[in-house]
């Protein structure tokens, strides 16, 4: 009965793709600089994976790491969070969703307006909580929606729990959700509450995403259509808008992310758990906030020898990430990365060097093979980690 485990850490970058300068994000490699800025103690057990050991990281790493250990390109033109989870199940978006830049245009928001029945304030480039701390004022007293726009293709729209009931938020977003399709579809309109008052706002954990169905089948689909557990934690369910998944634990953490993956693992399944952890990218990347990030990182090093003492013979841990989000270089949006790859299991070979993958659609591939499934993109590695 084999299980993958595949933990996400948002936006845990491992260096500037070749095609970096075209999204100017040449300067960046998260996970390195990261490390570089708050030191590498802390991470033990990611260390003895073999982080250190991906091309790249220039730090000294370990003689024979405990994993296999490699980094994957990205064939998809999109630094995203929805693209970059699409090509790792082996999806490929040959055409990435639009992404409107400093504004979304005045049709847009007209015709946005039309249809909730309020004007909106906004409409540019920001920082989530730098947003609501210029506008939250003339929010409150307004009632208007504040629209905000980043390097992603998404609309996050913002509003007040004690202006906007919750329920209205959700509702606005998904009239924000049938009207960017189409020509003008994003990857996701977001709801992103926020409480508080005039000088400490903050941002509640009554986030929604709006997505639209993956455009074509993913590694989660051909699995469910065998039979086997597709289990999405996190934010996973808004990604993929629930398609191909058989469970879901939407949580809202880093810690309840890590507490589901062992949950899940002390119980009996045959398949796939999908876990994305977001407050890497949420709360630090976004926020130029390296020690936190560093701090994050030790959290989960902590629970990895629990995490992996819940292995089972056939099962296997891959460690990735979908893109980068470089917090110590100028800007606050994801950055065009290749993203770290580590493997681990009882039947997984040590020590292993899976050099630079050309997609992340690798390990979907890898996955698949496991299960006997077809995927049409990516190169398995699966016979460079698994012991005969």
């Amino acid at each position: 009965m084999a299980r993958y485990t595949v933990i996400v850490l948002d936006g845990a970058g491992a260096g500037a793709l070749p095609d970096a300068a075209r999204f100017g994000d040449e300067k960046a490699f998260t996970l390195k600089h990261v490390l570089e800025k708050t030191g590498k103690n802390g991470i033990p057990n990611l260390i003895k994976a073999g982080l250190l050991n991906i091309d790249g990281m220039e730090m000294e790493g370990e003689s024979q790491p405990m994993g296999c250990f490699g980094k994957c390109g990205s064939q998809s033109k999109a630094k995203d969070t929805t693209s970059g989870h699409f090509e790792m199940m082996g999806l490929i978006m040959e055409e990435p969703y639009v992404v409107f830049g400093e504004e979304f245009p005045e049709r847009i928001i007209q015709e946005l307006e039309k249809r909730i029945g309020t004007k909106v304030i906004g409409n540019f480039p920001a920082s989530g909580t730098e947003i609501i701390k210029d506008l939250g004022d003339e929010h409150c007293r307004t009632g208007y929606p504040i629209v905000y726009l980043s390097a992603d293709s998404i609309m996050q729209i913002a509003m007040h729990e004690e202006i906007i009931p919750i329920q209205r938020q959700y509702e606005i977003c998904q009239i924000a959700r049938e009207l960017l399709m189409g020509k003008d579809a994003v990857g996701r309109v977001i709801a992103r509450p926020f409480a508080g008052e005039s000088g400490g706002y903050y941002r509640t954990e009554r986030r929604k995403d709006f997505a639209l169905d993956p455009p074509g089948e993913t590694l989660l689909d051909k699995l469910q259509q065998k039979g086997r557990s597709v289990i999405g934690v996190g934010k996973i369910e808004d990604i993929f808008n629930r398609q191909g998944l058989t469970e879901i634990d939407h949580t809202k953490n880093n810690q309840e992310g890590i507490q589901s993956v062992i949950r899940y693992l002390k119980s009996d399944f045959e398949g796939l758990l999908l876990v994305n952890l977001v407050d890497f990218d949420m709360l630090f990347g976004h926020r130029n906030d390296a020690e936190g990030f560093k701090r994050a990182l030790e959290e989960f090093d902590r629970y990895l020898p629990e995490i992996q003492g819940l292995l089972k013979e056939d099962d296997v841990l891959i460690i990735t990430a979908d893109h980068g989000c470089d917090p110590t270089i100028e800007g606050t949006d994801h950055t065009r990365e290749y993203t770290p790859l580590i493997a681990i299991g009882p039947k997984v070979r040590k020590g292993v060097n899976l050099g630079i993958r050309k997609s992340f659609a690798d390990i979907g591939a890898t996955i698949a093979e496991a299960f006997d499934v077809h995927l049409d993109r990516g190169c398995s590695f699966l016979k460079e980690i698994r012991l005969p």
